[in-house]
């Protein structure tokens, strides 16, 4: 079986606008992520802030992952 990789053509307007759509949220997520992690002190960081600006890098998961454990209920 033979695989052929789809350009930005093959997509149908509506595919692209939703492929837009998520990147979009995909990198709104992450930009705001990092900038909490640069403003919040690291005392109010849950483990390293190094860490977890490469987790914030990774896809959707990262920023989510990072809102939801990398931040101390107080900060």
């Amino acid at each position: 079986m033979t695989r052929t990789k789809k350009t930005w053509g093959d997509f149908s307007a509506g595919q692209q606008a939703a492929i837009i759509a998520v990147g979009a949220v995909e990198l709104a997520l992450a930009v705001t992520a990092w900038t909490d992690l640069a403003r919040r002190p690291a005392e109010a960081v849950s483990g390293s802030k190094l860490k977890w600006a490469a987790i914030i890098a990774v896809n959707l998961v990262g920023p989510l992952t990072y809102f939801r454990w990398g931040r101390r209920a107080n900060g």
